[in-house]
């Protein structure tokens, strides 16, 4: 019989300039260890996930809206990509975001909605350099595990990076590019290019030998695979018979990733007709998107990190999607005025990233966590828009979708109708609550949501 592997929970294989992180094996049972520290885990002792995906520009309010309510409810059009995960979500109905609405501060909606959609603040009417606008409900929670991991959060985006510049009705373009924020003044800039996120989880020493080893990788057309092959091929003669073929799965993920990743970088970029696209953006989106929510899994699969955050595209977003026949910007037909075509095509779009969220969600709930579970049973995800309706440029009634089951905390499979305006702040509260926080106030709350 083998005997366990004596192994810290941060184990990993190791090659030149390359690590590798070990997923949850029983024989190694990394992250139980963690569990032991009370910090963030569940009940089972497994490491508790968090993770925030916004959309932009609203929805089609009336087909997105469940019918009925609690557990006996019918999802709306926009949601039949979800349907086979209907019993691993909650849709809510009356969560609001006060400080997103104009106020004394006239236009902006995009950029207010952007940056009040984690912080549950109002963000300074400025577009110089004295942003401010409030720490963002990840970051909170990144704090307070960040010793525990590699990776204190992971910040990512599909577009561009902005940080000045003046972006929308006197608001600076930081507010509208970044979702995350470490401080009232400092945006956490978010990884929009895959080719950097997989070195940042799977590059190893400092920044120097990391760079040598991605230009040895590229010039050799080796895998990162190739330079710890000799580490796992060790490490796997340690693993029971069920572990060996989870590692092996495992680092068949990590390669058809690589690959994907190798792919975009020799697709190049897109240039829209007249106008330069995002730098380091794959020519595919939909590609792109699924590109970071599998880096997103290994993440969490690895411990790398508990808390992450997506900005699928910036609020205000006049992107197209020729893929599934709308030609229009997003940004343009979002103001619909009523208009059939309009609500059609924005139905569309909304089914387009939905279909996005249900395979990421699909993938963690694939994905077995160390107590047995999965990561989506041991996760808390929220996905969702600052805006409701595009066209009313409206911050109550948010489409709001809080995937997971906390460990067993959440109630899921459910539509939730909240009967009156509740500050989205509310959620983030409870969030951080089962996140081991213990803090009773987050942004412009009233309390920790209760109903979930």
């Amino acid at each position: 019989m083998k005997q366990p592997l004596q192994v810290s929970r941060r184990n990993f294989l190791r090659g030149f300039g390359a690590a590798v992180a070990m997923p949850a094996l029983d024989s190694l049972n990394p992250l139980r260890a963690a569990g032991s520290h009370g910090v963030a885990t569940t009940v089972g002792g497994s490491p508790l996930r968090m993770a925030y995906l916004s959309v932009p520009n609203g929805v089609n309010v009336e087909n997105w809206r469940p019918e009925g309510v609690g557990s006996h409810y019918k999802l709306g059009k926009s949601m039949a990509p979800l349907e086979g995960l209907k019993q691993d979500i909650q849709v809510f109905t009356g969560f609001a975001h006060k400080h997103a609405t104009p106020g004394r501060d006239g236009a902006g909606d995009h950029a207010r909605s952007t940056a009040t959609f984690l912080t549950g603040q109002r963000a300074k009417k400025t577009a110089g350099s004295d942003i401010k606008v409030g720490v963002s409900v990840d970051q909170v929670a990144a704090r307070h595990v960040e010793e525990f991991t590699r990776l204190p959060s992971l910040e990512l985006t599909c577009d561009g990076v902005r940080t000045s510049g003046n972006c929308d009705s006197g608001y600076s373009c930081a507010y509208q590019f970044n979702l995350s924020w470490r401080s009232e003044t400092q945006p956490m800039t978010p990884e929009g290019n895959p080719r950097q996120v997989f070195e940042r989880l799977f590059g190893a020493g400092a920044s120097q030998e990391r760079s040598q080893s991605l230009a040895q990788r590229l010039a050799s057309k080796k895998s990162i695979l190739d330079f710890i092959s000799d580490d796992a091929k060790a490490m796997h003669r340690h693993l029971g018979r069920n572990d060996q073929q989870k590692l092996d799965q495992y680092l068949t993920g990590v390669r058809e990733i690589e690959r994907r990743v190798e792919k975009s970088d020799s697709l190049g970029k897109v240039i829209d007709p007249g106008v330069p696209a995002p730098t380091d953006r794959p020519a595919n989106y939909s590609e792109h998107i699924k590109l970071m929510m599998d880096m997103m899994v290994l993440a969490f699969q690895t411990d790398s990190t508990r808390v992450s955050t997506f900005l699928l595209a910036h609020d205000g977003s006049n992107r197209s999607f020729n893929e599934i026949g709308v030609s229009d910007g997003h940004h343009n037909i979002s103001h619909h005025k009523g208009k059939k075509e309009n609500l059609e095509k924005i139905q569309k779009i909304d089914e387009f990233y939905l279909a996005k969220l249900a395979y990421f969600l699909q993938k963690m709930k694939d994905t077995e966590d160390v107590d047995g579970q999965s990561l989506l049973h041991n996760s808390m995800i929220v996905y969702g828009s600052g805006i409701s309706d595009g066209n009313r440029h409206n911050h109550n009634d948010l489409p709001v979708i809080v995937a997971g089951h906390a460990g067993g905390a959440f109630k899921a499979g459910r539509h939730v109708d909240l009967r009156e305006e509740v500050p989205l702040s509310n959620l983030y509260v409870r969030m951080l609550n089962e996140f081991g926080i213990s803090d009773k106030n987050f942004g412009d709350s009233t309390g920790a949501l209760k109903n979930i």
